[in-house]
């Protein structure tokens, strides 16, 4: 199996973690979760924004979610959040669609963890490619990304 530079940095900062491969060609996070055997809730997706200040915010959410953006920037006391667009990712980051890591990125970005993640053992996340995910503690996910919980997913109707 590739390492990616995800999995590097796991290493070097002596984190457990367990890798796992996919089909790269799934590209929804539900059928990510079905290809990994797992329950979609412990599976998280990485969405980066931009707020209306221009600073870039990163949320990791469960996939079968929804991002809350008015929340998250009521939250945050920002005027406004939106996702980035998709060919901005890459420049910014260093990952593309579907294989975007919070671990790993460019640059360390405020980092913000759905807290639905505190109830799991184990949670999900992208290794930095697609088709490449890795298990991890929610709590290390936190000190590697020196991120915070937050509540930040829509209410489901």
């Amino acid at each position: 199996m590739l390492k990616t530079n995800v999995m590097k940095i796991l290493e070097q900062n002596k984190i457990e973690y367990s890798p796992f491969i996919y089909n790269p060609e799934i590209t929804d996070g539900i059928r990510v979760a079905e290809a990994l055997n797992e329950d979609k809730t412990k599976v998280f997706k990485t969405l980066v924004t931009v707020d209306n200040t221009n600073h870039y915010l990163v949320f990791v959410i469960p996939v079968a979610l929804e991002l809350d953006l008015k929340k998250a920037a009521k939250a945050l006391n920002k005027k406004s959040i939106d996702m980035i667009k998709q060919k901005d990712l890459k420049p910014l980051t260093g990952y593309i669609h579907g294989g975007c890591s919070p671990i790993g990125m460019k640059k360390l970005f405020p980092t913000y963890i759905d807290e639905s993640a505190q109830a799991l053992d184990l949670m999900y996340v992208s290794a930095g490619l697609v088709g490449y995910q890795i298990a991890i503690k929610p709590s290390d996910l936190l000190k590697m990304t020196k991120g915070k919980i937050m509540d930040l997913t829509k209410e489901k109707s």
